[in-house]
């Protein structure tokens, strides 16, 4: 990416304001396909002022500090050959000043979300087929997704790495899964 043009660069820094951008391309093909993320963060008191003030309650959000544009440009590979790409764009908001998080810091940031929503909603969507729940009523949905969460958390704090893997394995051995919740079987 080259730098920002010298008049949006002078007429930030005149609104004490500032656009920072990073790419990150992926050194090999992982899971057939390589990735570059490209991050834009642009910290521009002006559009922080106007940015809510257009919506429902006609109010500025009081602690936006920057605004990113986040692009992530799949390449698929099969033996040595691309057959497909893919570029997705989003966009997010954030508090913390420029100072605090530049755009490798942001982008560091998002691809850690990204590892939650990974490691702990893949789990639950596919491991405990959340999505076809039927539990819906008064707050049975909360103590099922709870009782999940507690599940996921003991076998990862028992060191297990595939949920789905260690789950069968209490099915198959109750004095494992005693086990976990501290009880001792004779």
């Amino acid at each position: 990416m080259g730098a920002a043009p010298l008049w949006l660069t002078r007429d930030l820094a005149a609104r004490d304001g500032r656009l920072d951008a990073v790419v990150v391309r992926e050194p090999k093909a992982r899971h057939g396909r390589r990735e570059v993320r490209r991050l834009w963060v642009l910290a521009d008191p002006a559009v922080n002022a106007y940015a809510g003030s257009s919506g429902e309650h006609g109010v500025a959000w009081p602690h936006l500090r920057q605004v990113c544009r986040v692009e992530r440009e799949r390449v698929f590979v099969r033996r040595g050959r691309v057959v497909g790409v893919e570029v997705e764009v989003s966009y997010a908001i954030t508090s913390a000043p420029p100072e605090r998080a530049d755009a490798a810091t942001l982008l560091r940031g998002l691809r850690g979300h990204w590892g939650i929503e990974n490691r702990s909603h893949w789990v639950r969507d596919v491991t405990f087929d959340e999505d076809r729940c039927r539990v819906r009523k008064g707050t049975g949905a909360h103590v099922m997704a709870s009782l999940r969460n507690v599940a996921i958390s003991l076998l990862r704090l028992a060191g297990a790495a595939n949920i789905a893997q260690a789950l069968r394995r209490c099915a198959w051995n109750r004095r494992s899964a005693l086990r976990l919740i501290g009880l001792a079987v004779a």
